[in-house]
């Protein structure tokens, strides 16, 4: 894929004011089409408070987002916004001056919708960077970059993708998404945890998050605008094209299919989950066809990348049975080897299985939200297991991991996981309790963005996973992020780490790196 060297102030900025600039009517360069009407009295404050940000690319177009908002901060959760709708402008360039733009158009915001826009783009060229912008009135948006997937059968030289998880807006400030932003990458996936549901912690707290917790639309809609309102995470947003699915904490903290944390009624809990959902999709770039319906969202779906990567992105929360033996990490607990349970539902194994078996690229991707190797954290002859992972699940990871290997199966599966907070990086085995049992692919795990505080690189628990878990290779408990370079001959994976998020300004290092080569499925450290 070629693409213009630019760093990603450029993108952000584009040659113009943002923010109060940009309300007062600051230019971009070469944007004659886009000529700005003069200020008039009772015009609306600056819209773009929440950023802009694109996803779900295909070979020929991408999906570009936008969420007006002039009070953020609004209980109401409608952003302060005026009522009606209100016609915001769009463009997309080849160049980030705009001097040649191959797509305009104008999408309506309205008060259904929580005033965000979704604009799905077709007949892009494929393989290809190109730029984008949103204007209302006389406010125009900052710059993002996006770009569009190689088309299939062709050969895409490399990929940069980075992924990440779990940002808990109280705990820490997101330095890790500036990082993340500046590595520039082509492709970032968020595994989950994007806001978390919770009222304002006890204790000193980082920052403080506003409105109680989040059980209506309104207060979803409040909490992701209060997160989107962070100028790091705008960042990440606008470097790359983002593959979202969510976890618990965007509804609450370890549901399971209709199963509430605290078991309320079936239909209470489908409410509160068909309000998160709604306000999930207002505020993430995804496609029409993960529009939810009531309380049902399509998450699960696959995006190529030419010949290089399928990545399957899975939905481990919706269809999944309930926990076995009172959720938590648990022992002797018989009911997580029930071969009819499940954490995908059975639809979406047999989708995953089957792209997994047809899959015409390299590499194949399963992004998705909670620990997929065996996990044993107890030392001693003792197991003990999380039944909140694929640990208690076993049978459906037992079914999945037939889609691995073999002439039947994907040649190079790599797992993709967050929710832990911490680094991880697993061999994953035929026979787990076998150390010498085949590899048949690896997973790596991402810690989060700020939950659990600043972090260390070490604990007990980590020790003693690793102890007890020879396939597991790596374990980091600092906040981070991880990095890929994917190209036809092998994944390079970076851990990277800051030292700290309870204040700002963190710099940010590699702790770990390592390397599976094609056709050599298992790790290699670096």
């Amino acid at each position: 894929m070629a693409t213009t060297p630019i760093s990603r102030r450029a993108v952000i900025l584009g040659g113009a004011a943002v923010g109060a600039g940009a309300a007062a009517g600051g230019l971009l360069p070469g944007t004659s089409a886009l000529a700005v009407p003069k200020i008039r009295p009772g015009r609306i404050a600056y819209p773009f408070t929440l950023g802009i940000a694109s996803g779900d690319p295909s070979p020929d177009g991408v999906v570009l987002w936008t969420r007006l908002a002039v009070d953020p901060l609004a209980e109401n959760g409608l952003g302060g916004m005026p009522d009606g709708k209100h016609d915001v402008e769009f463009q997309v360039a080849e160049d980030v001056s705009f001097s040649r733009i191959v797509r305009r158009g104008t999408k309506h915001a309205r008060q259904e919708s929580g005033y965000s826009i979704h604009v799905e783009l077709t007949g892009l060229q494929p393989g290809r960077e190109y730029y984008y912008r949103f204007r209302l009135d006389e406010h125009i948006s900052p710059v993002g970059r996006t770009l569009t997937a190689p088309a299939p059968g062709t050969t895409a030289a490399s990929l940069t993708m980075a992924f990440a998880s779990c940002s808990n807006y109280p705990t820490g400030f997101f330095t890790a998404y500036k990082h993340l932003a500046d590595e520039m990458p082509d492709l970032v996936l968020h595994l989950g945890d994007y806001q978390y549901e919770y009222i304002q912690p006890a204790g000193n707290q980082a920052r403080r998050v506003e409105g109680p917790e989040t059980t209506t639309l309104a207060g979803y809609r409040q909490r992701h605008a209060q997160y989107k309102t962070d100028p790091d995470l705008q960042a990440a947003h606008l470097v790359a094209p983002w593959l979202v699915v969510n976890d618990d904490h965007e509804v609450e903290n370890n549901f399971a299919g209709d199963i509430s944390e605290n078991n309320d009624p079936v239909e209470v809990f489908r409410q509160r989950r068909a309000w998160a959902y709604q306000a999930y999709y207002e505020n993430m770039p995804l496609r029409r066809a993960s529009t939810p319906e009531y309380a049902e969202i399509q998450l699960y779906r696959r995006i190529g990348w030419g010949n290089l990567a399928s990545f399957h992105m899975l939905d481990t929360r919706q269809f999944r049975s309930d926990q076995a033996c009172g959720d938590g990490t648990r022992v002797d607990c018989g009911a997580r080897l029930d071969p009819v349970r499940s954490i995908t539902g059975l639809k979406q194994e047999r989708w995953l299985l089957d792209g997994l078996r047809r899959s015409p690229t390299t590499w194949d991707i399963l992004g998705q939200q909670v620990f997929f190797s065996q996990r044993d954290s107890r030392l001693g002859e003792v197991e003990a297991y999380s039944m909140d992972s694929w640990d208690g699940y076993v049978a459906s990871r037992e079914r999945i991991m037939k889609g691995f290997g073999g002439p039947n199966g994907a040649a190079n599966p790599v797992v993709l996981t967050g929710d832990v907070h911490t680094h991880w990086a697993s061999d994953i085995k035929a026979d787990f309790n076998e150390p010498d049992s085949k590899t048949l692919g690896v997973e790596l795990v991402c810690t989060s963005v700020t939950s659990g505080g600043n972090g260390s690189d070490m604990t007990t628990a980590g020790q003693t996973a690793l102890t007890e878990n020879p396939h597991i290779k790596f374990f980091n408990s600092q906040r981070g992020y991880v990095v890929t370079k994917i190209d036809a001959d092998e994944l390079r994976a970076d851990f990277k780490v800051v030292p700290f998020v309870t204040t700002p300004g963190a710099p940010v290092s590699t702790r770990a790196s390592f390397v599976v080569e094609a056709g050599n499925p298992g790790l290699n450290r670096l």
